[in-house]
């Protein structure tokens, strides 16, 4: 929520939740230490890279919907943040991917194994702090995590017989990503104190809004650099794991054969991207060809009018701070694709 010059509330606003981010900070540090020097080191590693922490700036901006931050808020902060950070870690084991957030996988420095266990192990640490914020808060992270395991399985086993694949990919965004963004902004309106009809918005802006933020991260891998993006450009291509603009592309090139068009460029490209990436050059090509294909731009409109719809969610609640906050987040979700 940077860039052009904000009006006077909204500048406290952000200079609000910058404070208390620090707070979750102090949070996350004490939740990923450990008497053993390895398991410290292994806990603390994605965190100490960094990273948005869009889920905990959520969890914040939601409770002050309500009564605004308190002790149980910055808690949810720190739950949500550590089982992100969790999934990362699987994720990466299972992607093979190289870098997260500018830094070596863990996987790539500690081994698959050492991985693996240290996400289990802040999946633990984020249920032991949850526990201690109510049955609710319990069964909405429970919720959540149940929705995480069942996205990755969908999205490992790929869609059913007559299923399309592009309905199939959104519900495992759905369930892999922006469940996740739901849930911090249902705890964060729950937790500060606000009436049901507000907590209800909030979780409605949050399951659209997490959407749109993946499917602008799986457009960024395209056509942004190492630096700008903190992981490998194209290795959701080299992986062959789908992503709106393949879908898109593939979607294309099938209607193109259906038709007769047998050497048309999306069928040429469509090829080319189920074919062996593992060559650097190879991938670079494959992810400029993609980058430049109407699919992607179509793909980016989808974003957009997914944080639009997010938006629309927030139009019930009272003009405030917080609301033009969230207003604003949802906007830079998808113009940073510029």
């Amino acid at each position: 929520m940077t860039g052009a010059a904000l009006p006077r509330d909204q500048e406290q606003q952000l200079t609000l939740l910058q404070a208390n981010l620090a707070k979750v900070e102090t949070r996350l540090a004490a939740a990923t230490a450990a008497a053993d020097p390895l398991v410290a080191d292994a806990a603390g590693h994605l965190l100490r890279a960094g990273g948005k922490r869009l889920r905990p700036s959520l969890v914040l901006l939601a409770a002050d919907l309500g009564n605004g931050c308190n002790d149980a808020v910055l808690d949810a902060a720190a739950v949500v943040e550590l089982t992100h950070a969790a999934s990362l870690y699987h994720d990466d084991v299972m992607d093979a991917a190289p870098l997260r957030r500018g830094a070596p996988s863990a996987h790539t420095r500690y081994g698959n194994t050492i991985a693996i266990l240290t996400g289990d192990l802040l999946f633990a640490k984020a249920s032991s702090i949850v526990a201690g914020l109510g049955p609710e808060c319990v069964l909405i992270q429970a919720e959540t995590f149940a929705r995480l395991c069942q996205g990755q399985i969908r999205e490992t086993a790929g869609p059913r017989d007559g299923e399309d694949p592009i309905e199939h990919h959104l519900g495992v965004l759905r369930d892999k990503t922006a469940s996740l963004i739901a849930a911090s902004a249902h705890l964060g309106a729950l937790l500060g104190g606000c009436p049901p009809s507000t907590v209800q918005a909030a979780v409605r802006f949050g399951e659209k809004i997490g959407l749109a933020f993946q499917l602008a991260d799986d457009i960024i891998d395209l056509t942004s650099n190492q630096a700008a993006s903190g992981k490998t450009p194209g290795t959701d291509l080299r992986e062959h794991i789908p992503t709106l603009p393949v879908l898109l592309l593939q979607a294309e090139a099938e209607a193109d054969k259906a038709a007769g068009r047998t050497a048309s460029a999306a069928i040429t490209l469509a090829d080319t991207l189920q074919g062996d990436l593992s060559d650097p050059a190879a991938l670079s090509d494959a992810v400029a060809r993609l980058a430049a294909h109407h699919a992607t731009a179509q793909a980016r409109a989808t974003a957009t009018t997914w944080a639009e719809a997010a938006i629309r969610e927030l139009s019930g609640l009272p003009q405030s701070p917080p609301v033009q906050s969230l207003i604003s987040l949802a906007h830079q979700s998808t113009t940073r694709l510029a």
